[in-house]
C-alpha cells in the first residue's frame, strides 16, 4: 500500500530528465498509473522535454537553468513531502507493488536508508546482470534486515529514506555523473545507515548507450576522488594504483587523470577517512576487482555495438564506467554503478 493509515502518501517519485522529450511519454504513462506524487526535475534540456512534462498536470515540474548532473535529484528530494522517495531516470519506471513493499520495509526498519530494486531490462523484461550480482553480495550481514547488504546502488533504481538522504547531503554537484553514487553510498555507510538489495522491488529499464564513451573520463576521475575522500590511506593508495593500471591507457585515461588532479586540493581538504571496520568491508569488494584486472598496457575500451549504438531494449554485457572499477565492465553490485538518465547530458559538463 502506497499510502499510510491516514491516507497520506508515503512515497514520491523523483524523475530526472534531460533532452528526452521524444521518448518520454511512455515513461510518464507508467508513472501516472502509480498514483503517487511525481516530481520531475529537468536538467537544462534544450529540446521539448519541459513542454512534454508540463502537459501532465499531475506532475510537479522543476526546470533547472543548467545541467547539474545527478545533484538535480537533490532538488526533487527537497521538494518531496513524503518520508520515502523513489529515484527514477527518464528511461525507466517502477512497479506499484514493489514501491509499496519498499515503503513497508522502510517503515519497519528505521536503520534502513536505501532499497535497491531488481532491474528488468528492455521489452522482454530480462534480468539485468547487476541484479544477479547484487543478490550474491559477498558482504557480511550482521543486521537482521531483509535483502542482501550493499555498499553502493544504482542511482535510478533505489528508494531512499528522505531524511537520511538529506542528512548526508545528497549528491555532490562536483561529481556530476559517472559513478557519482559511490561517494553518497559511503556517506550513508559512514553515518551508520544500511543499504539493501530487495528483489521484491522492481524497476523497468530501457537504457540508452549513446554516451557510454563520454562517461569514462568522469568515472575515472570520480573513483580517484572517492578513494581519497573516504578510504583509509593504505587502501586509497592501493585503489589508486589499481585503477590507474586497470584502465585502458587512452585519451579518456589522460582526461580523467587530469580532471582528478585538478580537483585534488578540495578532495584533500575535505578528506574524512572511514572507520577501519567499514574500510575492511570495502576491501572484500576490492579483492574481487583486483582479480579481474586487465593487461597493464591495454588501450582499447568497450564500444557500443555499431548496429545498435543506443542500446535500446538490450542487455549489454558491459555498462557505463562506474567506480569502482572505473572501467566499462560490469560495476560491482555492492559498490556504485552509473545510472543512465544523464548520459546524454555529459556534453554540458565542463572538464
Amino acid at each position: 500500500m502506497l499510502s499510510g493509515l491516514d491516507g497520506s502518501a508515503r512515497i514520491s517519485v523523483v524523475l530526472l530528465t534531460h533532452n528526452c522529450g521524444h521518448r518520454l511519454d511512455p515513461v510518464l504513462d507508467k508513472l501516472d498509473a502509480l498514483n503517487v506524487p511525481v516530481i520531475a526535475v529537468d536538467n537544462g534540456s534544450g529540446d521539448d522535454t519541459v513542454e512534454v512534462l508540463r502537459r501532465r498536470p499531475s506532475i510537479d515540474v522543476v526546470s533547472l537553468p543548467r545541467n547539474i548532473g545527478a545533484a538535480a535529484r537533490n532538488v526533487g528530494v527537497e521538494r518531496a513531502g513524503t518520508p520515502y522517495v523513489a529515484m527514477c531516470d527518464d528511461d525507466g519506471w517502477y512497479e506499484s507493488e514493489g514501491l509499496g513493499f519498499a515503503a513497508d520495509l522502510l517503515d519497519r526498519h528505521p536503520s534502513l536508508a536505501v532499497v535497491n530494486a531488481r532491474i528488468l531490462v528492455g521489452f522482454d523484461a530480462h534480468l539485468d546482470p547487476i541484479s544477479t550480482e547484487m543478490a550474491q553480495s559477498p558482504l557480511p550481514d550482521a543486521d537482521d534486515l531483509p535483502g542482501t547488504p550493499l555498499l553502493g546502488f544504482m542511482a535510478g533504481a533505489v528508494v531512499v529514506r528522505r531524511d537520511a538522504y538529506l542528512a548526508v547531503g545528497g549528491y555532490d554537484e562536483r561529481f556530476f555523473i559517472g559513478g557519482e553514487e559511490e561517494t553518497l553510498s559511503f556517506r550513508f555507510a559512514k553515518a551508520g545507515w544500511r543499504l539493501r538489495y530487495v528483489p521484491e522491488v522492481v524497476v523497468h529499464h530501457h537504457p540508452s548507450l549513446a554516451s557510454v564513451t563520454t562517461l569514462r573520463a568522469y568515472g575515472l576521475r570520480n573513483t580517484l576522488w572517492n578513494a581519497w575522500l573516504h578510504r583509509r590511506a593504505v587502501n586509497a593508495v592501493r585503489w589508486t594504483v589499481f585503477t590507474l593500471a586497470d584502465r585502458p591507457k587512452n585519451r579518456d585515461w589522460l582526461r580523467g587523470v587530469g580532471m582528478a588532479i585538478r580537483g585534488l586540493p578540495w578532495v584533500i581538504r575535505e578528506r574524512v577517512p572511514m572507520s577501519p571496520e567499514l574500510d575492511t568491508a570495502v576491501e572484500v569488494l576490492d579483492r574481487r576487482r583486483y582479480a579481474e584486472r586487465r593487461p597493464l598496457w591495454s588501450r582499447r575500451d568497450w564500444e557500443p555495438p555499431a548496429d545498435n549504438p543506443h542500446g535500446i531494449g538490450t542487455a549489454p554485457e558491459e555498462r557505463p564506467a562506474a567506480s569502482p572499477p572505473a572501467s566499462p565492465r560490469r560495476p560491482s553490485p555492492t559498490q556504485p554503478a552509473t545510472a543512465c538518465a544523464d548520459e546524454s547530458a555529459v556534453d554540458q559538463q565542463p572538464s
